[in-house]
């Protein structure tokens, strides 16, 4: 299983609050479930789209290293919930994927 650090979980899942403002990164790390001697070869990251949004959560850009892969991710509309998507496939074909859920909210001082 992927570790997770500074998420929340609810009944529906992991999730992580974000302003419709920040652009920061979210990493998720593989090493506890990667198979010894293996590392990430590839990775795709990708966010929920939902109909009629008009500012959508964006995947401005993605990287990895072996064992964790980080998404840096903008936008996004205040009081929506997005599914985002974490697909690796390893140097040995072996594929995996986690998700987790953005919820936008405006923040308070």
């Amino acid at each position: 299983m992927a570790t997770l650090t500074g998420f929340k979980s609810d009944n529906v899942g992991t999730y992580i609050e974000k302003d419709p403002y920040s652009i920061l990164d979210y990493s998720l790390d593989f090493t506890n479930w990667m198979p010894v001697g293996d590392t990430i070869s590839t990775i795709t990251v990708t966010a929920q789209t939902i109909t009629g949004d008009a500012a959508p959560l964006t995947i401005n850009s993605s990287t990895n290293t072996s064992y964790v892969v980080t998404a840096i991710i903008g936008g996004g509309t205040a009081g929506k919930i997005y599914n985002i998507e974490y697909r690796i496939i390893t140097a040995n074909a072996k594929r995996d994927s986690r998700n987790i859920r953005i919820k936008v909210l405006e923040r308070s001082a």
